[in-house]
């Protein structure tokens, strides 16, 4: 079986932080070795030569096999492959960013950059915290789940008025293309050629086989058409992640 592994925002990413990290992952997923090592988030006290560095080490000694990225933004991924080709050191093979329907900020940047330079690119947040499933109503308040009180961050996103009625938008595409909404927004994510994969969630059977329905559907020009031009306008702003 395959093993990931992240290093947490928390810490940062200096070499401590990265060896004592890999160290309590290798003991938690009771392995010898991780076949993939991200970073959570980029550190910004920290030079990315010395998070390259621990990397290329902990690579060399065997504990980790590749080493990827998350929430970096374009020109911070290339600055980090600059540096990895200059030095010597272990290249970032993935990143993983948000990117859904309602988030299309990457498709400026991020995607051209790694689609070039052949980094993979493993989506999370393709439903949008459950947004692009259509069950969020803009006039009720949520009980629990990412979008209750308490869940600032997802709020912050997506609880807009802009959002909800691109959501309503969405429906009716998904409705005229006879997918369920989970399905149409995984399969439009898969549908750009620079992604990789997605990191989907469910909390019952019956939304996971919605999703990876989507592996099996392919959309269509038409209807891919239809999404851009109900969500296009996500694609602008700058959002630190």
């Amino acid at each position: 079986m395959a093993s990931w592994a992240r290093a947490s925002s928390s810490e940062g990413a200096s070499r401590k932080h990265v060896f004592d990290a890999v160290e309590g992952s290798l003991r938690r997923l009771g392995t010898d070795y991780i076949d993939l090592y991200q970073l959570h988030h980029p550190d910004p006290e920290t030079p990315i030569e010395e998070t390259l560095e621990a990397l290329d080490d902990l690579v060399d000694a065997g504990k980790v096999r590749y080493v990827g990225c998350s929430n970096l933004l374009a020109y911070q991924l290339a600055r980090a492959l600059g540096r990895s080709e200059a030095r010597g050191l272990v290249r970032f093979a993935s990143a993983q960013p948000r990117y859904n329907l309602l988030f299309r900020e990457i498709e400026r940047e991020l995607l051209p950059l790694c689609r070039e330079d052949g980094v993979g690119v493993i989506v999370y947040n393709p439903l949008a915290g459950g947004m692009l499933t259509g069950k969020h109503a803009r006039d009720q308040e949520p009980a629990a789940g990412r979008f209750a009180l308490d869940e600032h961050a997802y709020r912050d996103r997506y609880w807009h008025e802009r959002e909800f009625d691109a959501v309503e938008a969405v429906r009716t595409v998904a409705a005229d293309a006879h997918l369920a909404m989970p399905t149409l927004a995984v399969a439009w994510v898969l549908a750009n050629a620079a992604v990789t994969s997605a990191i989907v969630g469910a909390s019952s059977p019956g939304q996971l086989d919605a999703s990876l329905a989507a592996v099996e559907t392919k959309l269509d020009e038409a209807t891919l058409n239809e999404l851009d031009a109900v969500t296009r306008h996500f694609r602008f702003g700058d959002a630190a992640r």
